[in-house]
């Protein structure tokens, strides 16, 4: 059998995490077994559907390295691959359903099928529509068109007996038909709903396993019948584990940002990417900017294999040790009968600590392409970035070290580097060259580093080991207050080397513009 995954997003938001998963499980189970995965837009709700939502789906999922081999920009035998021109596929089903009395048009109201609720609660039974105003011929239908009401079509569901799947990851499942509604499928205009239209396009583009979230499970009863009902053999179905909020059981939102901003881990990462945003124009409080959506890992500068590798790990495990894999080894190793039932709590500490190991693999030239584009967005570097600039980077690239943790810390390490004159932020002038003493300090190192031969990190911690033993004070009164003094701030790389990279003249413009702010 050929195997062919598919991964149907709607557009009708950003790129979920929990989607995310989704669609990797599906490209991992495709590759791994040579076949196909498909991407299809599932847009039948016209009303929730947003066209800017689209491009951001394809452009995430491509950053992410997960490449569909049919579906949008692709083409392939099974098109179109978006639902909203599958329509005539979908009446005909619901046409097809309607002849052999496995759904029939029902015309009650709203108001009607809500007493028919009310009332079963009231006798403390389960709501099973009365079916009333169905209609299973056209004379019964024509009588009710006629007293003004609109009809929808809805499946005639067993109230018997039962389903039983072998789910891939749940293992074997029941479904009691009596629990399950007439649910409808066609609406009065003649649209055609989600559930017919999947069954419809899974066997229509010969999907061979629909691997998706655990949420789908209650609505396979409905499909199970509508495929079955319209003589379609079924497809192997697995059910994933939910990614779950941080230290939670609850499904992850991108709607509960606040909440989760109680968590010390999650609020960090947000804080970090926040003020990465701020430097490039972006806006960190808009909707998409969010922990939850893929968008703000790739604006951040996480690696997308990162963050691949880490969502892998979100329910499924070679073993009780293994954490880090290639592309090629997880294609290798991944399996369904590795998957756990249980929810996955999503840990943003975790993902940080899977991108610094990514990170850290890069040669400087890797990062050097990847955090450029972070200091020419932030207004810090023209655009071709001059060869003497991507020098300078390079060097404090190299000097950071595993500072740098996603490709957006650029900005923090570099600006001082890159603009004449950095301005020195107020609590670290309060903290480190106010203090009464610093001043004379300051000017015995300025002096010193005017002659300083050669002009080299271990001269420059020689001479300032030697002012502040003169003066017998600690190397920690002078070493902070030079950082403030040529930096600005109380981080960056390693002072002496950053004294070397901005070189002498530099500096010591930097240590006399700094002596008037000094105790």
């Amino acid at each position: 059998m050929t195997v062919r995954t598919r991964f149907a997003p709607s557009p009708t938001g950003y790129l979920h995490i929990g989607g995310v998963r989704t669609a990797l499980f599906n490209w991992l189970f495709a590759r791994r077994h040579g076949g196909q995965f498909v991407l299809r837009i599932d847009d039948t709700d016209e009303v929730r559907n947003i066209d800017a939502a689209l491009n951001p789906i394809l452009e995430g999922l491509a950053w992410l390295g997960i490449d569909w081999d049919e579906g949008p920009g692709k083409g392939g035998d099974f098109g179109p691959y978006f639902q909203s021109e599958r329509f005539a596929l979908y009446r005909e089903a619901a046409d097809q359903l309607l002849a052999s009395g496995h759904a029939y048009r029902d015309f009650a109201t709203p108001e009607e099928l809500d007493a028919e609720r009310k009332e079963a609660q009231a006798a403390g039974r389960p709501f099973l529509y009365s079916r009333r105003f169905a209609a299973f011929d056209e004379a019964t239908a024509d009588r009710f068109r006629a007293e003004g009401r609109k009809g929808v079509v809805r499946l005639k569901m067993p109230r018997e007996g039962s389903l039983v799947l072998e789910d891939a990851v749940r293992g074997r499942v029941e479904f009691a038909w009596e629990r399950e509604q007439d649910h409808v499928i066609q609406r009065a205009d003649g649209s055609c709903l989600y559930h017919l239209a999947t069954v419809v396009d899974d066997h229509a583009m010969q999907i061979s396993h629909v691997i998706r979230a655990e949420e789908h499970l209650s609505n396979t009863p409905r499909q199970a019948f509508i495929a079955q009902s319209l003589g379609y053999p079924l497809p192997s179905y697995a059910h994933l584990p939910l990614v779950a909020e941080p230290g939670s059981r609850t499904k992850l939102s991108k709607r509960k940002l606040a909440k989760y901003l109680k968590n010390k881990d999650f609020a960090l990462v947000n804080e970090h990417g926040q003020k990465i945003a701020s430097r490039i124009g972006l806006t960190p409080e808009a909707d998409t900017f969010n922990p939850v959506i893929v968008d703000f890992y790739r604006d951040v500068g996480y690696l997308p294999w990162a963050i691949d590798n880490y969502l892998t790990l979100l329910g499924w495990s070679l073993d009780d040790h293994t954490e880090f894999f290639s592309r090629e080894q997880l294609i290798e190793h991944f399996t369904l009968d590795r998957v756990n039932s249980s929810p996955a709590s999503f840990d943003p500490k975790k993902l940080w600590a899977v991108q610094d190991h990514y990170m850290q693999q890069l040669s400087t030239a890797q990062k050097l392409e990847l955090m450029l584009p972070y200091l020419v967005k932030a207004g810090l570097l023209a655009d071709p970035v001059p060869e003497e600039a991507r020098q300078t980077v390079a060097q404090v690239i190299d000097v950071s070290g595993d500072r740098l943790k996603v490709a957006g810390d650029i900005l923090t390490y570099a600006d001082f580097f890159l603009i004449e004159q950095p301005p020195l932020d107020p609590e670290a002038v309060a903290k480190r060259l106010a203090k009464a003493g610093t001043g004379l300090l300051l000017a015995a190192f300025t002096e010193r580093v005017a002659t300083l031969e050669p002009y080299t990190t271990e001269q420059l911690e020689a001479a300032l080991k030697e002012v502040v033993a003169a003066a017998g004070k600690k190397v920690g009164d002078l070493i902070h207050a030079v950082r403030v003094a040529v930096t600005g701030t109380t981080v960056g790389p390693g002072l002496y080397d950053c004294l070397v990279i901005l070189g002498r003249d530099r500096s010591l413009a930097r240590l006399h513009h700094a002596q008037p702010h000094c105790g």
